[in-house]
C-alpha cells in the first residue's frame, strides 16, 4: 500500500511513551482472551466487563521510558496515515448525504490501557469504544496476526484499522447504538446474530474506505487486495474456532464466517457505495 508523502493524523494519542499500564491474566484468562484477540472488534464493553468480573485482568502502573525500534516507529507512522485517510474519505463520503463526520481518536498503547469502556489488555486486540469514540490498538497485534493466523501485509493491517473506524461510522449513523440496544433486550443467541451483522457491515465499510482512498490517492498496489482478502478469510468465526478447538459452534458466532467476511469486504471494495452495505435487511442466507 503506497502511503508515501501522505499526511499523518494529529488525532492520535501515543501512550506507548511512558510504559503505561501492565496487565496480568488470571487462570483461564489467557485462553479466553486469546480467542477474542483474533476476532477484531465487537462489543468491547461486554468483553472487558466479563473478564474483569471473573478476575481475569489485574493492572499495575509503570512509569518506565522505552525506545522504539524502527519497525515500531514505521508501524506508528503507518497507522497515523491510515487514520488520516479514513478522516479524508469518510468526511467526503458522508458529506454527500448531508452528514457531518467527526473522526474518532486513536490511542496507541503497549500492554494494557484504560478506555471509556473500561480497562483492557492488549490481548483483547484492536477495538473501538463508542463511549469515548476512540480506536485503541497495540501495534504488536500485527505481529500476532502474522505468527498466529498467517495474515500479513500493510493492506491487511490497514483493513484492521479501517474495520474499527467502520464501527465509528456506525456510531455516527446511529446504527451502533440501535444494535446495542437490541442486543441488551434479547437472548444471547439473538444478540450474537445482531453482532454478526454489525461486524460484517464494519468489514463492508473498510472496503468502502479502501475503494475511495484508492480512487482519491491511488494507494493500492499489486498484492494489496489479496492481503486484505486473506486476512478476512483468516478471521472468520468458523476458521478461528476450527483452529482453536477443532470444531464449530454456529450459535456462538459474533463476527461471521470466513465466507461472509470475505463477501462483505469484497462488496465494499468493488462498489465503494455506502448504500450497498445494509447487512441488517438481509436474511441469514443472504449474509
Amino acid at each position: 500500500m503506497n502511503l508515501e508523502g501522505r499526511r499523518e493524523s494529529s488525532n492520535v494519542e501515543d501512550r506507548r511513551m511512558s510504559g503505561g499500564t501492565m496487565a496480568g491474566l488470571g487462570i483461564g484468562g489467557a485462553l479466553i482472551i486469546g480467542l477474542i484477540t483474533l476476532l477484531l472488534g465487537g462489543n468491547i464493553g461486554d468483553v472487558i466487563n466479563n473478564v474483569q468480573n471473573q478476575g481475569g485482568i489485574t493492572t499495575t502502573q509503570t512509569t518506565s521510558q522505552r525506545e522504539f525500534t524502527q519497525q515500531e516507529q514505521e508501524l506508528a507512522t503507518f497507522a497515523k496515515r491510515v487514520l488520516a485517510g479514513t478522516e479524508d474519505i469518510w468526511t467526503a463520503v458522508l458529506q454527500q448525504y448531508g452528514i457531518r463526520y467527526v473522526p474518532p481518536k486513536m490511542v496507541l498503547y503497549t500492554g494494557a490501557t484504560s478506555s471509556g469502556c473500561g480497562s483492557a489488555s492488549s490481548s483483547v486486540g484492536p477495538f473501538y469504544c463508542s463511549a469515548d469514540q476512540t480506536v485503541y490498538i497495540d501495534l504488536s497485534f500485527f505481529s500476532s496476526m502474522k505468527s498466529q493466523i498467517g495474515a500479513d501485509g500493510d493492506f491487511a493491517y490497514a483493513y484492521v484499522i479501517a474495520h474499527e473506524v467502520g464501527h465509528h461510522v456506525q456510531n455516527v449513523l446511529g446504527t451502533l447504538s440501535k444494535a446495542h440496544q437490541q442486543m441488551s433486550r434479547t437472548s444471547k443467541a439473538n444478540a450474537n446474530r445482531i453482532s454478526v451483522r454489525l461486524e460484517l457491515q464494519a468489514d463492508f465499510y473498510a472496503g468502502v474506505w479502501a475503494y475511495n482512498d484508492n480512487k482519491m490517492y491511488g494507494s493500492l498496489e499489486d498484492g494489496d487486495l489479496m492481503e486484505a482478502l486473506n486476512c478476512a478469510t483468516k478471521i472468520g468465526d468458523d476458521y478461528l474456532q476450527k483452529k482453536s478447538q477443532g470444531y464449530v459452534v454456529e450459535e456462538s458466532f459474533t463476527h461471521g464466517t470466513a465466507q461472509q467476511r470475505l463477501r462483505w469486504l469484497k462488496k465494499g471494495l468493488s462498489t465503494g457505495d455506502i448504500r450497498q452495505g445494509d447487512t441488517f435487511s438481509c436474511s441469514d442466507s443472504e449474509l
